[in-house]
């Protein structure tokens, strides 16, 4: 047999929830999944796992929902975009779904929130999970770290911000490190990743898509970005950085047979809907 390869699809787009979604559908233990996620501070947080419709094709969701506490004011649509895009959004959107762009609303009760990427390490190596998906999940969180400070103009060790504290990105990269480390495959092939255009609100103010964050994982690790004429913010610095730290090349085989597919669905109302599609593939020995 020729080697397992995992294919990221990424005409619309990638971001944690939607990498956690499609590795699950096309596979990955959601029994492994659930019980590596028990180690993590879970009284502030539930996973949902559910099937929705996206351009009517049937894709699997991850939802990370926080307690009250806890929530991040980030899927707050008017916030982000202006009223007008707002009145387009009544569901509730969960708190990972925009894993860059937060507003502050927490009082010195929750000064904890506010993680370094030491702090979040810790959290990761004291799981119950294998050595593969610790160092990816690690890593995953380098690249994350490195890419903010540099987009903030500081230093890693000084990145405190949400984005790489908030229990919901560390939940989803620690599941997406599960469910690749899971699938067990030789090779993660990204061809293009589809990203968008124009500006989304963070708590610093207007910042342009692609986020910086996005703009400099991309820069420094050569990611293949291609930018699509739609408004919106198709990649998070999640996304971005899952794909840095696992991909391991841009060429898919000639031919090959798909063994399997996953169906990974995004949160926002976009038009086309963020649909990731993971395939896992084979080789066929001409």
């Amino acid at each position: 047999m020729g080697k397992r390869i995992l294919y990221f699809e990424c005409n619309t787009g990638i971001s944690g929830d939607m990498t956690v979604a499609a590795l699950l559908d096309a596979g990955a233990s959601e029994e492994v999944l659930m019980k590596a996620l028990e180690g993590i501070d879970d009284d502030v947080f539930e996973v949902r796992i559910s099937r929705v419709k996206k351009s009517g094709l049937d894709c699997c969701d991850f939802d990370v929902v926080l307690d009250k506490a806890h929530e991040n004011h980030d899927h707050d649509m008017e916030y982000l975009y202006g009223a007008d895009h707002a009145k387009h959004h009544h569901h509730h959107a969960p708190a990972h779904y925009h894993d860059h762009a937060h507003t502050h609303y927490h009082d010195h009760a929750h000064t904890h929130y506010h993680r370094n990427p030491a702090d979040i390490k810790n959290i990761i190596n004291s799981l119950e999970i294998t050595e593969n998906a610790k160092s990816i999940a690690c890593r995953v969180f380098d690249i994350l770290a490195e890419a903010e400070a540099k987009a903030h103009g500081t230093s890693m060790e000084e990145v405190h911000f949400h984005e790489v504290g908030a229990i919901d990105s560390i939940v989803d990269v620690v599941a997406a490190a599960v469910c690749l480390d899971n699938l067990d495959v030789d090779e993660v092939i990204v061809k293009s990743i589809s990203e968008g255009t124009g500006s989304v609100r963070c708590q610093h103010g207007v910042i342009p898509v692609p986020v910086p964050a996005v703009a400099n994982i991309a820069a420094a690790y050569k990611l293949p970005l291609r930018i699509v004429d739609r408004n919106g913010e198709f990649v998070t610095p999640t996304g971005a950085a899952f794909l840095a730290a696992t991909m391991t090349g841009k060429t898919l085989p000639e031919s090959f047979m798909i063994e399997r597919v996953g169906m990974g669905a995004g949160k926002r109302d976009y038009d086309p809907p963020g649909i990731l599609r993971a395939m896992l593939i084979s080789e066929v020995d001409e």
